[in-house]
């Protein structure tokens, strides 16, 4: 069952047994209709990738590199202010490209039809501190699995924030709106966090296995490397203009980071995305009625092509989580007939340009770092006592 839409379901329910996502009018017989038109468009892709895909990945590689190799060879030995801002505009936007367009999608085997050993899910190696093959469990497997389904997703909040007016307001969740800023400057180290899943061992003081052990020291030495690339090698070679390369390798990181949550966000997190409860995840769960929970559960950003590239197309965050292993130069090609289909079954399409979903995801941090309908009780008459109710919560009433 879908968290934001529980509260709304007093009325009876239908005849014909319901797809297992109340907040839609869908039955089991339409959801799987629409798993079979979805199934027919990602079908007509797969049968037509060819060498313009190819092309398309290969030239934004050799671009990549370039532009990194540039903005590094402006850097190096360069103290002067407007060298320094175009070496790192340049090195954040190759980052960025790396990140967003490239490292991510080449993870999720978007390219690996093309069986090219140096553009491969199991032999690519990006420019972050999360491990590649640990990456890909977490993402891959268990959030495009459990699309924003309540203590399943990490991405869901980074499984420490509020996200859902379901979940029990605590006075905690104040400090929600910093938190979530503190995690966008340090986004990437945040990711290698999450992908270690180190979490339940942590809060339940458990021992780490072998295993576990074994995968923090593969990370562990990936963060080593990243550290040595950035802060090390590449500063040592500027000679004594290290710390303008210092600061500029700094910078480009931080603009990654904070353009990369921002994307995120967009994606999983605006005002009008579901949540769902576990509860609602049949263990049998079919492919129309996962369709579904992908379609409820994202939300698009609108805009121009360099914001669709600069974005890893991810802007195109439904079609993504629809069809996670379709090349994402496809995604803009299928979003109207994706479109389509969600009107022909009356589902709710979220899209916005870039700004306007930013400041919807930061509004709904902000709403839900506060108890249910605060800000809607709140006026100018009455702030104090609201402002003692933040921090004095109401006790709750014997027998409740």
């Amino acid at each position: 069952m879908t968290a934001t839409a529980q509260r709304s379901l007093d009325r009876p329910a239908p005849e014909t047994p319901r797809a297992g996502l109340p907040g839609t009018e869908l039955d089991r017989i339409d959801t799987e209709q629409l798993g079979r038109e979805l199934d027919a468009i990602r079908q007509e892709v797969l049968d037509s990738r060819g060498e313009r895909d190819a092309a398309y990945i290969r030239r934004l590689v050799r671009g990549q590199r370039v532009l990194e190799l540039v903005s590094r060879a402006v850097l190096l030995g360069s103290r002067r202010r407007v060298p320094w801002v175009l070496g790192t505009t340049g090195l954040a936007l190759a980052k960025i490209l790396e990140n967003m367009e490239i490292g991510h999608n080449v993870l999720h085997g978007q390219w690996d039809w093309m069986r090219d050993p140096k553009i491969h899910s199991t032999t690519w190696e990006w420019d972050h501190t999360s491990p590649a093959v640990q990456w890909k469990r977490a993402h891959n497997e268990t959030h495009h699995r459990f699309t924003n389904v309540l203590g399943k997703d990490n991405d869901l909040g980074y499984g420490i924030m509020r996200v859902d007016e379901a979940q029990e307001w605590a006075p905690r969740h104040l400090f929600q709106p910093a938190l979530n800023f503190v995690t966008a400057c340090v986004f990437e180290w945040g990711i290698t966090l999450f992908d270690l899943d180190l979490g339940d061992n942590l809060g339940e003081k458990r021992q780490l296995t072998p295993e576990k052990k074994a995968e923090v020291k593969v990370a562990l030495a990936k963060v080593r490397r990243q550290l040595t690339k950035d802060f090390v090698l590449y500063p040592a070679l500027s000679g004594r203009s290290w710390r303008s390369t210092l600061a500029a390798n700094a910078t480009a990181n931080l603009v990654r980071n904070l353009w990369s949550h921002s994307v995120i966000m967009c994606g999983h997190f605006p005002e009008g995305v579901s949540t769902f409860e576990q509860a609602s995840v049949p263990d049998d769960e079919t492919r129309g009625q996962w369709y579904l929970r992908q379609m409820l559960g994202s939300a698009n950003i609108s805009g121009p092509r360099l914001v669709h590239v600069l974005t890893g197309n991810l802007s195109h965050q439904i079609e993504h989580h629809v069809f996670p292993d379709l090349p994402s130069n496809r995604y803009a090609e299928v979003a109207p007939r994706v479109r389509a289909v969600f009107a022909r079954h009356g589902l709710p399409y979220n899209s916005r340009p870039l700004v306007r979903q930013v400041g919807s995801a930061w509004h709904k941090v902000v709403r839900l770092s506060l108890p249910n309908g605060w800000l809607a009780q709140t006026n100018r008459r009455n702030l104090v006592p609201q402002l003692r109710r933040l921090v004095q919560p109401a006790p709750v009433a014997a027998g409740s």
